[in-house]
């Protein structure tokens, strides 16, 4: 059995043993070096291609990554943009509720509930990064504040403003409002 196994241990190695090339003949060396040049010429084709396709494959990356920061950029705008557009509907009942407060009778409860009230919409959007603009003598910033009248004051500065009118905010570095203001000339 042993002998067996020998044998056919033997016959495997001689399967796989390496055959030696022989030496072409004078006559099939031009055939040999056309065909390895032909060879190479395939070789140095494909790596051109494959260097093409890698390059075109790292821009398609760079494109697809840039179109992501683009929509991420986009998406935080409109988002912004929205935010701003329903704060700017919220902002005419916090006017109405401290010029409520501003005439309002002396040790009224129903005054302390709209104060509390107007205190609490303020701080909802103080926490939505809604900023008042201060303005009361302040110079004047047309960016910031609309001028609604140019008065003579002998108090203020030119050019500086008297009075608020209407309270301007700001939501990030955007305009929501600007104040509105009086003016000194």
């Amino acid at each position: 059995m042993t002998e067996k196994k020998k044998h056919k241990h033997e016959e495997e190695v001689i399967e796989t043993e390496p055959t030696v090339e022989t030496m072409p003949v004078n006559g099939d060396q031009p055939k040999v070096d056309a065909e390895r040049e032909a060879l190479q010429a395939q070789l140095a084709e494909a790596e051109s291609k494959a260097s093409e396709y890698k390059d075109g494959w790292a821009r398609s990356q760079a494109e697809f990554q840039n179109y992501k920061k683009r929509i991420e950029r986009d998406n935080a705008l409109i988002y912004a943009g929205m935010k701003g557009d329903i704060i700017k509907k919220i902002l005419p009942a916090l006017d109405d509720l401290e010029r409520a407060l501003q005439n309002r009778p002396a040790d009224d409860a129903w005054a302390s509930g709209i104060e509390l009230i107007a205190r609490k919409l303020q701080n909802i959007l103080e926490n939505e990064g809604v900023k008042r603009i201060e303005a009361k003598g302040a110079a004047f910033d047309p960016n910031f504040h609309e001028a609604i009248t140019h008065e003579p004051s002998e108090e203020v500065e030119s050019e500086h403003i008297i009075d608020v009118v209407q309270n301007g905010y700001i939501l990030g570095e955007r305009v929501i409002r600007p104040a509105l203001v009086r003016v000194a000339q």
